[in-house]
C-alpha cells in the first residue's frame, strides 16, 4: 500500500526545492558530456534563471502529471537532445542521448529532492525512501532507459553516486562557470525589476557569494573532493541556517503557498485586452531581423541584404536568386507602401510595429501581402533537395550564423516542427511565423521563433 505520508511528486512541488536548484544544475553540469553540451548547445550564461526555471519545470512535468504529459514531455526531450552531440574539449565524441549521462541527470534530480529534506532537517527514513524511489522508477519507465544502469533500490544510490564522481565526474567548464562566474555577471530577473540595473549589480555580488557557500556546502562529499572544493565552517553554518530555517517555516505553510503547482495544472489564463505580447515581439523582430545595418531603420537595401544572404549561403544559380530577390523587393514595396509616410523610402521602428499590428487586426491575409511570399521563396531556396521538407541542416543554412546562438537555433527550428517528425513542411514554416505576428499570447509555439520569451 503507498504510503500517503510520502510523495515524491509533491516534494518535488515545494517552493524549498529552489534551495538545492543551483546545487542540481552544478551536479548535471559535472558529467562531461552535459558540460560540452551546455557549452555548445545551451544559453545557459545568458538566460541562467531560464535554464533552472525549465530545469525545475521539466521535473514537474516529469513527475507531477498524468501519463500523456509525462508522454508529450519525453518526446519533447528526446527531440530536443537528439542534435545536441559533438565533441568534448578533449576530443571525445558525446552524445546527449546516452543512456549513463541520461540515468545521471534523472537521478540527480531525485537526489536532490532527498537533500532537500535531508537537509531541512526531515529526512525520509529507509522505508520512505525506498517508496520515493519506487515513484520515480515509475514515471522515468518511459524514458526507455537500460535496467542495468539504474540502481535497483535507494539503498544503492549512495555508492552510485560516489562511484559515477569518481569515475566520471570533472570540474567542467560549464559546473565551474556555474560555480565561481556565473552569477556575476548573470541579468537581473523579471521579479526583481524593482532593483533596476544599479541596484542588482549590487545584489548580485552578495548573491553570488552567498549561492556559491550554500551550493559548495551542499555538494555531496565526493563531488566536492572530485572538484577539489572544501566545505567551509561559513558555508556549513549558512547551509544549516537556511536549510533548517526553510525545513521549518514551509511545512507549516498552506498548500497553495507551499506547493508550486506546475503550468499544465493550472487553469488557463482568460485573455484580457490590455494583455497583448504582440508588440514586444514584433519590435524585436524589427531589432533582430529586419534591422540589418541597426540605425533603427529599414529600407530597401536592409531587404536586399536579407536577400542577398539567403542567396549567398545556399549558393543559388541565377534564376533561384531572381525568385529570392523578387520576393523580398515584393515585401519591400508592401512596407512602403504602407508604413512610409512621409516617402523618404525608409521605416522607423515604430511605423513597422504599430502598422504590422494594425494590418493584422485589419485583414486576415495581410501577412501573404509581403512577408509570407517571400518566406515561401526562402522555403523554396533552401530546400536544397526538394523534398517538400526543411530538414535541420537545410534551415541551418539560412536561419543560424554568428549571432544566433545553435540553442535558440535548435528552439526556433522545434517551434516551427509542430508535428516533431523532424523536418518542416511549408505550412509549419509559414503557420509559424504567421502566429509570432498575430498570436497575443507568448505560449503558442509560434511565438518563440527568436527564442523563448
Amino acid at each position: 500500500m503507498p504510503d500517503p505520508a510520502v510523495s515524491f511528486r509533491r516534494d518535488l512541488s515545494e517552493w524549498r526545492v529552489a534551495l538545492v536548484a543551483w546545487r542540481l544544475l552544478v551536479l548535471q553540469a559535472a558529467d562531461p558530456v552535459v558540460g560540452a553540451g551546455m557549452e555548445e548547445h545551451s544559453t545557459y550564461r545568458a538566460h541562467p534563471w531560464r535554464r533552472v526555471e525549465h530545469t525545475l519545470g521539466s521535473g514537474r512535468r516529469l513527475f507531477y502529471q498524468d501519463a500523456e504529459t509525462l508522454r508529450r514531455e519525453v518526446a519533447r526531450l528526446d527531440r530536443a537532445h537528439k542534435r545536441i552531440r559533438g565533441e568534448t574539449p578533449d576530443g571525445q565524441p558525446y552524445d546527449a542521448r546516452d543512456a549513463a549521462t541520461r540515468v545521471w541527470v534523472l537521478l540527480t534530480l531525485f537526489e536532490c529532492v532527498v537533500a532537500m529534506r535531508r537537509l531541512g532537517g526531515d529526512p525520509y527514513d529507509a522505508r520512505q525512501l525506498e517508496l520515493a524511489y519506487g515513484e520515480f522508477k515509475e514515471a522515468i519507465a518511459a524514458f526507455g532507459l537500460p535496467e542495468e544502469q539504474l540502481p535497483k533500490s535507494a539503498a544503492d544510490l549512495p555508492a552510485y553516486f560516489a562511484r559515477y564522481a569518481r569515475e566520471r565526474l570533472e570540474l567542467t567548464e560549464a559546473a565551474r562557470y556555474l560555480l565561481d562566474d556565473i552569477l556575476r555577471e548573470a541579468p537581473r530577473p523579471r521579479r526583481l525589476w524593482f532593483l533596476g540595473d544599479a541596484g542588482w549589480r549590487i545584489t548580485r555580488v552578495v548573491v553570488a557569494r552567498v549561492i556559491r557557500e550554500l551550493t559548495v556546502a551542499d555538494l555531496p562529499p565526493a563531488v566536492r573532493e572530485r572538484f577539489g572544493v572544501a566545505r567551509s565552517r561559513r558555508g556549513a553554518l549558512l547551509s544549516a541556517l537556511v536549510h533548517r530555517g526553510a525545513g521549518a517555516v514551509v511545512p507549516l505553510l498552506p498548500d497553495r503557498l507551499r506547493h508550486r503547482s506546475p503550468e499544465e495544472g493550472r487553469p488557463p489564463r482568460r485573455f484580457r485586452p490590455g494583455r497583448d505580447a504582440r508588440g514586444p515581439r514584433v519590435d524585436r523582430f524589427f531589432r533582430e531581423v529586419l534591422d540589418q545595418t541597426g540605425d533603427g531603420y529599414i529600407t530597401v537595401h536592409d531587404l536586399r541584404a536579407m536577400a542577398h544572404n539567403v542567396c549567398w549561403q545556399l549558393e543559388l544559380d541565377e534564376a533561384a536568386e531572381a525568385r529570392v530577390y523578387e520576393a523580398f523587393e515584393g515585401w519591400w514595396e508592401q512596407l512602403r507602401a504602407v508604413m512610409d509616410a512621409n516617402g523618404d523610402g525608409k521605416v522607423s521602428r515604430e511605423e513597422f510595429t504599430a502598422a504590422t499590428l494594425a494590418g493584422c487586426d485589419r485583414d486576415e491575409a495581410y501577412l501573404e501581402q509581403g512577408l509570407l511570399p517571400a518566406l515561401r521563396a526562402v522555403f523554396t531556396a533552401a530546400d536544397t533537395d526538394g523534398s517538400g521538407f526543411l530538414e535541420f541542416d537545410e534551415y541551418r543554412v539560412v536561419f543560424g550564423g554568428p549571432r544566433v546562438h545553435p540553442a535558440e537555433l535548435s528552439h526556433g527550428f522545434r517551434q516551427l516542427d509542430t508535428d516533431g517528425d523532424g523536418r518542416i513542411t511549408v505550412e509549419e514554416f509559414l503557420g509559424g511565423f504567421t502566429e509570432f505576428f498575430t498570436a497575443r499570447a507568448d505560449s503558442t509555439s509560434g511565438a518563440q521563433l527568436l527564442g523563448r520569451p
